[in-house]
C-alpha cells in the first residue's frame, strides 16, 4: 500500500463521483490555496474553512483541506495578513497546506451532499428534487482475448462505466473469433508477422458517461493485451442520467409535521429549527436541500413534497410558503457538516481500493456561526 499520494491524483479519484462538471454555473470551486502537485500523506474534511479549522490542519500535520465551501468565494484585491482572511492564506502557506473546494458539484454529485441528508433523515426511494446536469451515455464495445476479459471488465467498472442506478460493473459478453495479420513493425501480442490469425475473443459491451469516456478508453488501453485494441463508442438515444440539488421522497411511519420536526432535530443533532405550516399537517413525503433552499420550495410542493428540509429560509420566501399551504423546516445551513464523515469515508475507500493508505479524517471543529439562547 503507498502511504502518499499526489494532491492531483486525489482530486482525480474525488472527482470519480463529483467531478466539477456537475457545478453550477459561476460556482467556485478547485484549488483555492496551494498545489495540487505535492505528496500527501494527510487529508481533512471540512464543511468551512476558517482560521481554527487551518489551527486543526496544523496541530494534525495535515497536507491537504477538502472543503465543502469555498474559502474565496469572491475575488481578492489584496492579501493583507493582519486581516483573518490574509492570515488564513498565510497560515496555509507557510505549512505547505493545499485547500481545495467542491461546492454545489458536491451537492449533486451521487453520495454528495444532499444523498447524505436523505439517508439520514430516512427518506425512501429517493429521486432528484431540481435537476441541473443531464449526463449523456454512450455504448462502449469492446473485443478482448478471452483471458483478459475478466481483468478488462474489473478496469472498465473502476474508471466509471457500467454503472445503472445503483449498480455498478454492469456489463454484457459475448464468445466469438478475433481475425488479424500482424504487419512489419509491429510487435503482436498474439500471433506472427504476415500470418493471419485466429484468436478466441469476447466481446464486452458496456454503459459509459459521456464526460468519463477518455478515462474509461484510457483504463481499456492500460489493460487491453494487445498493442492497437478494437473497440467500438455509439452515442445512445435513450432516457439519460440526470443529477441535480435536493432529493425528494416518502417518509416512513405516521407523521404530522410537529413530529417529523422532533425526528429531524435528532437525525440532524440539532437543538432548534424554524418551521413554517399548520403543526398538524400529515407528512408522508419531504424532499431536502441542503444549503439556501428559497428557490426550490415551491418545486419541492410541485413534485408533491408535504415539507422541505433546508438550510437557508428567507422571511418572505417564508410567507409565501405559508399561503400556499407548504411546510418548511429550515434546520440551518451547518446541517451540511454532515459532509465531512461521509466524503472522508468515501474517498478513504475508494483509495484503498487502488492501493493507497492515506490518512484522511472529517475536521472535528464547529463551524456552527449561530448561537441559541
Amino acid at each position: 500500500m503507498k502511504n502518499t499520494i499526489a494532491a492531483n491524483t486525489l482530486i482525480q479519484y474525488f472527482e470519480s463521483f463529483a467531478p466539477k462538471s456537475y457545478a453550477l454555473e459561476g460556482d467556485k470551486n478547485g484549488l483555492m490555496v496551494g498545489s495540487l502537485k505535492k505528496k500527501v500523506k494527510k487529508a481533512m474534511v471540512a464543511l468551512d474553512v476558517l482560521e481554527k479549522t487551518i489551527d486543526e490542519a496544523i496541530e494534525k500535520d495535515v497536507d491537504f483541506i477538502l472543503a465543502h465551501h469555498p474559502l474565496l468565494f469572491h475575488p481578492l484585491k489584496q492579501i493583507d495578513v493582519d486581516t483573518p482572511m490574509g492570515r488564513m492564506i498565510k497560515k496555509a502557506i507557510e505549512h505547505e497546506i493545499t485547500i481545495y473546494a467542491a461546492h454545489t458539484n458536491l451537492d449533486v454529485a451521487e453520495g454528495g451532499v444532499n444523498d447524505l441528508l436523505a439517508e439520514r433523515l430516512q427518506i425512501k426511494d429517493s429521486n432528484v428534487l431540481a435537476p441541473t446536469y443531464t449526463e449523456t451515455l454512450q455504448k462502449l464495445v469492446a473485443f478482448v482475448p478471452a483471458s483478459h476479459a475478466k481483468q478488462i471488465r474489473e478496469a472498465l467498472g473502476a474508471a466509471g462505466a457500467g454503472h445503472i442506478g445503483h449498480y455498478s460493473h454492469c456489463s454484457f459478453s459475448a464468445e466469438g473469433i478475433g481475425r488479424f495479420r500482424p504487419q512489419e513493425g509491429t510487435n503482436p501480442y498474439i500471433g506472427t508477422i504476415g500470418k493471419e490469425e485466429e484468436v478466441g475473443e469476447v466481446r464486452i459491451e458496456t454503459i459509459v458517461p459521456a464526460n468519463r469516456s477518455g478515462k474509461v478508453i484510457a483504463a481499456l488501453v492500460k489493460a487491453h493485451p494487445y498493442e492497437e485494441p478494437a473497440y467500438d463508442l455509439y452515442p445512445l438515444d435513450q432516457p439519460q442520467f440526470q443529477r441535480g440539488l435536493g432529493r425528494i421522497g416518502k417518509v416512513e411511519g405516521d407523521h404530522t409535521l410537529a413530529s417529523y420536526v422532533e425526528f429531524v432535530k435528532q437525525a440532524l443533532g440539532v437543538k432548534t429549527v424554524r418551521v413554517v405550516g399548520e403543526l398538524d399537517t400529515k407528512i408522508r413525503k419531504a424532499a431536502v436541500l441542503g444549503g439556501d433552499g428559497n428557490k426550490y420550495v415551491m418545486q419541492a410542493k410541485r413534485a408533491g413534497a408535504d415539507v422541505l428540509i433546508t438550510g437557508d429560509l428567507y422571511y418572505h420566501v417564508a410567507q409565501d410558503a405559508l399561503m400556499a399551504g407548504m411546510c418548511v423546516i429550515d434546520a440551518g445551513h451547518h446541517i451540511e457538516a454532515i459532509m465531512k464523515e461521509g466524503v472522508a469515508e468515501k474517498i478513504a475507500a475508494l483509495l484503498s481500493e487502488n492501493g493507497y493508505h492515506i490518512d484522511i479524517f472529517a475536521s472535528a471543529q464547529s463551524t456552527e456561526p449561530f448561537q441559541f439562547l
